[in-house]
């Protein structure tokens, strides 16, 4: 069968034990049709780029199928009718890979990094002004 990945974005008034509960009832869905669900995420409450609905954040799932193409269009289907959901995109895929997806991966970096990260401050790596050595320039303009 066919491999796909899912991206769900729900309202973001809905808790995140009803965002996740929404991921089960599209994982039923797909099941039900001939499917079945290899792996799924939950990415939280994201900032999206532009309003959708009057919503400026929205709760994200990930979702990977093995299944066949009357399955994902089923989901589909539902998922444009639900009213918790804003948007769905499916993508057909030639292999999953393996482990946690990107943003994923980029929340467990934030983790281990702290807020900040490994830079320093604001300016990253460049020194405050007075230790960068060198007294202040004249400057002069030649006109022509």
């Amino acid at each position: 069968m066919p491999l796909y990945e899912h991206v769900l974005i729900a309202r973001q008034d809905l808790s995140s034990a009803q965002a996740e509960g929404l991921i089960e009832h599209f994982s039923t869905v797909i099941a039900d049709n001939g499917g079945k669900v290899v792996d799924h995420e939950y990415w939280g409450v994201k900032t999206m780029a532009y309003r959708i609905n009057k919503n400026r954040k929205g709760h994200y799932a990930f979702l990977r199928t093995d299944a066949p193409a009357a399955a994902v269009q089923e989901m589909e289907r539902l998922a444009r009718l639900h009213d918790d959901v804003m948007r769905v995109m499916s993508v057909r895929v030639e292999k999953h890979e393996e482990g946690p997806s990107v943003q994923m991966q980029k929340r467990d970096d934030r983790e281990d990094r702290g807020d900040r990260g490994d830079r320093g401050g604001f300016r990253g790596d460049r020194p405050p002004r007075e230790d960068r050595g060198g007294e202040r320039r004249e400057r002069s303009f030649d006109r022509a």
